[in-house]
């Protein structure tokens, strides 16, 4: 009788690994750049460029929003999440998607209806224009650089684990190269060759997931329960991988407090997301708008249960400790588990299907950064530019050539930005964008659209106080400040972390080797997300300064007409 003997797998060398990552990497940036300038020459008008000439249909909306909201966080950082933290990822994945009801019911249609180009469009519309703008202008641009951070950071993990390099210099070229795409897609191409790009890569994306979830789940008889019984075993932590705890509300009132303000975040803060409500005017009607969201959530929805099961497969099969040796906030999980799935680490089907999947993950970030850029520069040059600087006197080729600038400018900053930041979880650094989102735009447009009281005080009282309660809290937080402390016991430093840190090894002062700032001194403020204290002080401040400020003759009749053209569309662009 024979003796069975394992087939042999194919061994691929790395440099034969690395070419196949970099073609499939050039195949989906060719593309996208054809896409982009034969979208520049529809390009005619300010429409045309802010708002892609309200062409899209529903569907193609529906994708679109998909790409801009499936973002390097979904499917990198929350993917992680579940593998190294198990249960509590649902908390992410969850979030995220029952934000779609708040935005579904309270802001799509009417938004559409109100405002043209931008989230101030609706703001200012019967507040005085200039303030209410500029301070619409700022938050929406700290929001989506906040947000772009998120996505270059996961390209520079993402990119390093194709070249089988921890290189510093590595991450921060990808950086560099993903920030000039970035800028060029937004520049040439607009809002019509961001939304094609867009599409594209939900398409993408929705393939490679469900792949990879039919695969993972094949190798166990297509049984969820064994994946996760399979799963906790891999990850070293047994039953307490399935249960809530592990990262989120385990130890003290402060992690539970944590993990309530991250709920929140979450749940309120698409709603107020800069570059996921000016995809509401590129469709002819408010119907269309509508009927986009419907859209966005089968498709959001089914992509988030899809994570659950990459995320626990690539705990079950790649192993915890691989996957945070690989990277310590998780965001390499899912490409990991694609080399699994093939074959593993030198086999050619590993290099091949990570390589894959590698390639939807960066088309996933070059997509989402353009559409973040785009809201960013539009919100410069449409309410900063031509309504605070020029009062209104801008032409429409003015404000078209000096959103382009703003691109290039915010684009230079997120990359600076991200490069200081590339060790952090992007999940965790999306959730801050959602929570500064939260906490400054989604008081004053509910306010704005539902109460007849509301004026421009309380509209800059509102944004001001919500954006900088927010951004302030971040920067006291442990995210920023690493010491030990009763909610970050001393971490087990590496040597690279150590020296970073500029302490032994033995340290007993390191809570997070990852801050920002210190890695010894004790954060200020103890909970990393803020949105618990943030957004209720952006709704108060808004309510106090609307109580407290004057009322102008005209206030009436300007309420009325917004009611009567939100809900009706009349006059609406």
């Amino acid at each position: 009788m024979t003796p069975l003997v394992a087939e042999p797998v194919l061994a691929v060398s790395k440099t034969e690994h690395r070419t196949i990552s970099l073609a499939l990497f050039a195949v989906f940036v060719a593309i996208t750049l054809f896409i982009t300038i034969w979208a520049s020459r529809q390009n005619k008008t300010a429409a045309d460029y802010y708002a892609g000439g309200r062409q899209f249909s529903a569907l193609q909306n529906g994708l679109a929003i998909g790409g801009d909201y499936m973002s390097a966080a979904s499917f990198l950082g929350i993917a992680g999440l579940f593998a190294l933290s198990g249960y509590d990822g649902f908390l992410y994945s969850i979030g995220f998607l029952v934000a779609w009801l708040v935005a579904l019911l309270l802001v799509a249609e009417l938004l559409r209806n109100s405002g043209r180009y931008t989230m101030a469009d609706v703001l200012a519309y019967r507040m005085r224009q200039r303030p209410v703008r500029a301070a619409a202008g700022v938050s929406t641009i700290v929001v989506s650089i906040f947000y772009l951070l998120a996505q270059m950071v996961g390209a520079g993990a993402l990119v390093s684990l194709l070249l089988g390099t921890d290189s510093e210099a590595t991450k921060i070229w990808t950086i560099v190269v993903v920030g000039a795409l970035m800028i060029f897609y937004v520049t040439v191409g607009g809002m019509k060759g961001t939304t094609w790009v867009q599409i594209v890569k939900a398409v993408m994306l929705m393939v490679g997931a469900i792949v990879m979830t039919i695969w993972v789940l094949s190798k166990y008889s297509f049984n969820l329960s064994s994946l996760l019984h399979a799963a906790a075993e891999k990850s070293g932590k047994g039953d307490a991988f399935l249960k809530p705890g592990l990262k989120y509300g385990a130890t003290d009132m402060w992690s539970k407090l944590d993990l309530l303000s991250l709920g929140l975040a979450l749940v309120l803060g698409t709603a107020g997301l800069p570059h996921i409500l000016i995809r509401f005017y590129t469709v002819p009607t408010a119907k269309a708008a509508r009927k986009s969201v419907n859209w966005a959530i089968g498709i959001i929805g089914a992509f988030y249960l899809m994570t659950l099961v990459i995320g626990f497969g690539a705990a079950a099969l790649v192993g915890s400790a691989a996957i945070k040796a690989a990277n310590p906030g998780g965001n390499t999980a899912a490409p990991q588990l694609a080399e699994e799935l093939g074959g593993g680490a030198g086999s050619t089907g590993g290099a091949v299907f990570l390589a894959i999947i590698a390639a939807v993950a960066f088309a996933t970030i070059l997509a989402v950064v353009a559409g973040l850029t785009l809201a960013s520069s539009s919100s410069f040059a449409h309410d900063i530019y031509a309504n605070v600087f020029k009062r209104g006197k801008a032409t429409e080729k003015d404000e078209v050539k000096q959103a382009r600038i703003a691109a290039i400018v915010i684009g230079a900053i997120a990359i600076v930005l991200s490069i200081f930041a590339r060790g952090l979880n992007v999940a965790f650094l999306v959730a801050l964008a959602f929570a500064i989102a939260a906490s400054a735009n989604l008081p004053n447009l509910l306010f704005s659209l539902f109460w007849k009281r509301f004026n421009t005080r309380g509209a800059l009282w509102g944004i001001y106080a919500g954006l900088i309660t927010a951004v302030g809290l971040v920067l006291l937080s442990p995210v920023a400040w690493g010491g030990a402390s009763d909610t970050k016991p001393p971490a087990k430093l590496t040597a690279k972390t150590a020296k970073d840190c500029g302490v032994p090894v033995t340290s007993k002062e390191v809570g997070n080797p990852d801050a920002l700032f210190s890695c010894t001194t004790k954060a200020p403020f103890p909970m990393e997300n803020p949105g618990l204290v943030s957004i209720p002080v952006g709704f108060i401040a808004a309510a106090l300064g609307a109580m407290s400020g004057g009322r102008r003759p005209e206030d009436d009749d300007k309420y009325a007409e917004l009611e009567v053209r939100s809900l009706t569309g009349m006059g609406a662009a």
